[in-house]
């Protein structure tokens, strides 16, 4: 018999469905575009029930903002683990450059893209701006490296850009 209490073990359980379902989404959005997937396509994916996804989103949108808010945390924590402002900047460059469904998202889903990227008052953005300025100490700096960043959702850099442009935008702005 286990010693663990009933509901952490469901907890857990909860959070791999999830983890499931918003790597499934990723799979699906890298496959074919954000609007050309549907309820059905994330169940089958994710290897879930209709009922089971339902029961943890009420559609499509709210597995997309789920999957935003993991995906924002997670640059959030590549930024936090890195020595250095241009190391955080270049992390974040490598990891937007290289995102597979945003690739995706650049061919099938343009004015989805530019609409998400045009709302700089939405607490993720917010959020990711706070861990930027933690890394510069600097508000134009930080400012300057969201819309660095936000560029490249639109127009990817390959490694050594991304490198480069780090560096340049830490020597010449940030301090």
């Amino acid at each position: 018999m286990s010693t663990q209490p009933k509901y952490a073990t469901q907890g857990a359980t909860h959070r791999r469905t999830e983890s499931a379902i918003l790597e499934g989404t990723k799979t699906l959005i890298a496959q074919s575009g954000l609007s050309n997937i549907s309820m059905i396509e994330i169940a089958d994916a994710s290897e879930v029930s209709r009922a089971t996804l339902y029961n943890h989103y009420r559609d499509k949108n709210a597995v997309i903002s789920a999957l935003i808010t993991a995906e924002v945390e997670y640059m959030i924590e590549l930024a936090n683990k890195a020595g250095t402002p241009a190391d955080a900047l270049e992390k974040l460059s490598l990891y937007i450059s290289a995102d597979s469904a945003l690739a995706a998202m650049r061919v099938h889903d343009q004015r989805a893209l530019t609409d998400a990227l045009a709302h700089a008052d939405h607490p993720l953005y917010l959020e990711l701006a706070r861990c930027l300025y933690s890394a510069t100490k600097s508000e134009a700096g930080t400012g300057v490296a969201m819309r660095w960043l936000i560029g490249q959702v639109m127009q990817p850099l390959n490694v050594k850009q991304s490198r480069e442009q780090a560096e340049l935008l830490v020597d010449r702005t940030l301090f």
